[in-house]
C-alpha cells in the first residue's frame, strides 16, 4: 500500500509537470501566432516621422480638382486619418501663380495633412519644397505617379518612372530642402509591363531619405484600366530591407477589399482615391469593418442627399460660387449614381447654374427617391 501511494504521488507530480509544460508550449504558440498575425496584417501603429497615425490608417489620395478644402473637410468628418492637398505644380508655385498657391491652403482641423508637389526640374522642386515647408504641413509628398499625358510626357508625375536617376536626385534635394518636415512619395509599379521596377525604386527612394511610400498598383501605361496588382506592393512591404511604412492604393472601393489587402499583403496603410468621390463615408464604413468584421449597410438616399448638401454648402464657404457650381457636378453625379428613372433630374442637377435651383433639385431627390 505504501508503494502504491508512492507511485500515485509520483504520477501526480509527473502529470502536473507535463500539464505546466503543455500550457507553456500552448502559450508560446499563441503569442507566436499573435505576433505573426500582427506582422501579416500590419496591425502595428504607423508613423511618418513623428506623426502617429494609429493602427491600419486610411488615407485620402490627392486628386486634382477633387481634394479641395471642402472635400477634405467632409472626408475627415467621415473618418479619413490623413489627407493631402490637390497636387501643386512646382513651377507655378515658385512663380507665385495664384492657382498654385491657393492649393496649399491648410486648416487646423485637417491635420495631419500633406502638401503634394510635382515637377520635373530639380531646382524648381527644391525651391517649391522650401516654400511648402514654410507653411508647416505635416508631410511634403512628391507626386511620381500621376499618369495624365500632359504631365507624364513632360517627365513629371509618372513620367519620372522613365528616369529613375532623376527621380532620386529630385527626392534627395526635396528631403534636404523640406527638413525637418518629413517627405513621402506616391508612385506606380513602373512605366509599363516591361519595366515594373517598383521594388528597386522603393529601396532607392528609402535610401534617398523618404519616410513613407504610397504605391498605386498599376503602371503608367495602364492609366486606370484593368485591375490593380497588389502583389508587387506586397513584395515591397515584405522586402527585408524596407523600413519605411508602405501604403497600398488601387481599386479599394469596399470595406471588405480594404480588409483583404491589409490581411493579405500586410501594408501599413491604405489610400483611397476615386472610390471616395460621391462616397466619403467609405472611410467610416471601412473602419467599422476593420474593427468588427461587419460591413455597415450602404447609406440611404436621404443620407446621400444630406451628405451632398453638406458638401455643397461647405464648398460655397471655401470658394467662389461659380467655380463651386461647376466643380460640384462631378460629385453630384457620383452621389446619386444608380438611382432608377433619374435621367431628367440628373440632367437638371448637372446643368443648373443657380444655387437655389440646385438646392431645390436636392430636395426633390430626397422627396421622390428618399421614401422607404
Amino acid at each position: 500500500m505504501q508503494r502504491y501511494n508512492f507511485f500515485l504521488e509520483w504520477a501526480k507530480k509527473l502529470l502536473t509537470f507535463y500539464s505546466q509544460y503543455i500550457n507553456y508550449i500552448i502559450s508560446i504558440i499563441f503569442w507566436h501566432k499573435k505576433l505573426y498575425l500582427c506582422l501579416q496584417t500590419g496591425s502595428t501603429l504607423m508613423k511618418i516621422g513623428n506623426i502617429d497615425l494609429g493602427e491600419r490608417p486610411l488615407f485620402l489620395a490627392p486628386m486634382d480638382e477633387i481634394t479641395d478644402p471642402a472635400f477634405r473637410w467632409l472626408c475627415k468628418r467621415c473618418g479619413a486619418d490623413m489627407m493631402y492637398t490637390e497636387f501643386v505644380p512646382s513651377d507655378g508655385l515658385i512663380r507665385s501663380i495664384p492657382a498654385a498657391v491657393s492649393k496649399m491652403q491648410i486648416l487646423p482641423h485637417e491635420r495631419p495633412i500633406g502638401i503634394q508637389l510635382y515637377g520635373h526640374l530639380t531646382d524648381a522642386m527644391t525651391e517649391a519644397a522650401r516654400i511648402a515647408a514654410s507653411l508647416r504641413p505635416d508631410v511634403i509628398d512628391i507626386n511620381f505617379g500621376c499618369p495624365v499625358k500632359k504631365i507624364a510626357t513632360r517627365g513629371a508625375g509618372a513620367g519620372m518612372l522613365r528616369n529613375v536617376p532623376k527621380m532620386i536626385e529630385i527626392t534627395q534635394s526635396v528631403v534636404r530642402a523640406a527638413a525637418p518636415v518629413p517627405v513621402s512619395v506616391k508612385t506606380r509599379l513602373g512605366w509599363d509591363d516591361t519595366s515594373k521596377n517598383i521594388v528597386d525604386i522603393a529601396l532607392q527612394l528609402q535610401d534617398a531619405g523618404i519616410q513613407a511610400l504610397a504605391i498605386h498598383g498599376r503602371t503608367r501605361m495602364q492609366m486606370y484600366r484593368g485591375s490593380a496588382d497588389w502583389t508587387l506592393i506586397g513584395e515591397v512591404k515584405n522586402h527585408p530591407r524596407i523600413r519605411i511604412p508602405i501604403i497600398g492604393n488601387g481599386d479599394i472601393d469596399t470595406p471588405q477589399k480594404a480588409g483583404e489587402m491589409f490581411d493579405r499583403y500586410g501594408v501599413d496603410g491604405i489610400m483611397i482615391g476615386r472610390a471616395a468621390i460621391g462616397s466619403p463615408w467609405i472611410f467610416e464604413h471601412t473602419k467599422r469593418f476593420l474593427q468588427t468584421g461587419i460591413a455597415p449597410l450602404p447609406p440611404s438616399v436621404l443620407e446621400r442627399v444630406q451628405t451632398a448638401r453638406l458638401h455643397f454648402d461647405k464648398a460655397l464657404e471655401c470658394k467662389p460660387q461659380r467655380g463651386v457650381i461647376f466643380e460640384m457636378r462631378r460629385h453630384f453625379n457620383h452621389y446619386f449614381k444608380g438611382l432608377d428613372n433619374f435621367k431628367a433630374v440628373r440632367l437638371r442637377l448637372l446643368t443648373s447654374e443657380d444655387i437655389d435651383e440646385i438646392r431645390e433639385t436636392l430636395a426633390l431627390i430626397a422627396e421622390q427617391w428618399g421614401q422607404p
